[in-house]
């Protein structure tokens, strides 16, 4: 399944550019013949370019930045596997990487969450101190028997 902003995109390159059959290609070059190596990576540069990404980004990198942007939108490691076609946990995780915003964004995450625990912690006592099921920062502790 794919998202919905690229249904429009894949429609209209399969009206445009694919073959025409059931089982036909997805990319043909003019005379409907497969792309050849050096066809395909000038056709990348130059697609590569018009978007804005890096020269060293490699048409292969697009696999990396889907796997992480399916982890990243709450999908399970079964679920970037499904999608990526791996059948290996330790494949699924190659491909995927925490940049330093997302790494921004688990912080603040963390952040707003441990300040929430100490609020509550401080309004259920009355006194702004933790309570009993608390660590010194308010967060809730788990205590083993």
């Amino acid at each position: 399944m794919l998202p919905g902003f690229l249904c429009v995109d894949v429609r209209r390159h399969l009206d445009w550019f694919a073959a025409k059959e059931p089982d036909g290609l997805l990319f043909v070059g003019e005379r409907g013949a497969p792309f050849r190596r050096s066809t395909f990576g000038r056709k990348w540069r130059k697609a590569r370019d018009k978007v804005g990404l890096p020269p060293n980004f490699r048409f292969y990198d697009l696999r990396h930045t889907g796997n992480t942007l399916v982890a990243q939108s709450g999908g399970t490691l079964k679920d970037v596997m499904v999608r990526a076609g791996q059948s290996s946990e330790k494949a699924a995780l190659i491909y995927q990487h925490s940049p330093m915003d997302r790494q921004k964004e688990v912080a603040q995450g963390l952040d707003a969450r441990l300040r929430a625990a100490r609020k509550d912690a401080a309004s259920n006592r009355g006194d702004g101190r933790p309570n009993s099921d608390s660590d010194s920062s308010g967060a809730s502790v788990v205590r083993h028997a």
